[in-house]
């Protein structure tokens, strides 16, 4: 995973990695958590990881650049690269210099974000840019209690991301609910996509149809 959300980097929070990514003259070396997932993300490069990052856009642009020429990958299945909300510098940079093969949209319901996700949609579909889109992921579609699994209460609105969807010809992928294990998981570096708890299977879902859409499926 490239996290190119530079201003607010929280992957390796998420997979629970603290070590400092390593570093050569010419080459820049990833963390990886302890299920396997190599990371790369500027804060695994500051001596102090809550440190902000106060740089204007172009530096910011520079350095998601140097991500992806410096950066030694191994037995690369899939580079997921972790995009900040909008359509600035590092979306640009992104597109115009690594051959991506597409993109993943992630939403919430309620139209106040389905509004901004639309730019970045369009965007990808620009002619100067043209990226295939895999599909839309609806995150916080719902929120599920604990004790009341059977329970939906759509607290952000229902249906948001799959109008959406329908509207721009977009498949969607998969839709997240709020669940408490998710919300910990991702708190304490433990995902629950790779735990053995049933509130996982939606990312395993999500990933399987991601997988074969990007083969072409």
């Amino acid at each position: 995973i490239l996290d190119a959300d530079v201003t607010g980097p929280s992957i390796p929070k998420a997979f629970g990695i603290h070590d400092r990514a390593m570093g050569t003259e010419n080459a820049l070396i990833p963390s990886e958590s302890k299920t396997g997932i190599q990371v790369m993300s500027i804060n695994l490069l500051l001596e102090d990881e809550e440190a902000p990052v106060v740089w204007r856009g172009p530096v910011i642009a520079g350095a998601v650049k140097q991500f992806w020429t410096d950066v030694v990958w191994k037995d690369v299945d899939f580079l997921f690269v972790d995009m900040p909300p909008g359509t600035g510098d590092i979306h640009i940079s992104l597109v115009n210099d690594i051959p991506m093969e597409g993109a993943l949209i992630v939403t919430t319901p309620q139209p106040v974000a389905l509004s901004d996700v639309e730019k970045g949609v369009n965007m990808f579909r620009n002619k100067s840019i043209d990226r295939k889109i895999f599909g839309l992921v609806e995150n916080m579609a719902w929120f599920t209690p604990e004790e009341l699994p059977e329970n939906k209460y759509y607290i952000f609105g229902k249906g948001g991301g799959q109008q959406m969807a329908e509207k721009y010809g977009i498949p969607l992928l998969g839709q997240i609910p709020i669940v408490q294990s998710i919300r910990e998981g991702g708190d304490s570096g433990e995902p629950v996509a790779l735990s053995s708890r049933p509130d996982g299977q939606a990312f395993i879902d999500l990933a399987s149809t991601l997988a074969k859409s990007a083969d072409g499926e």
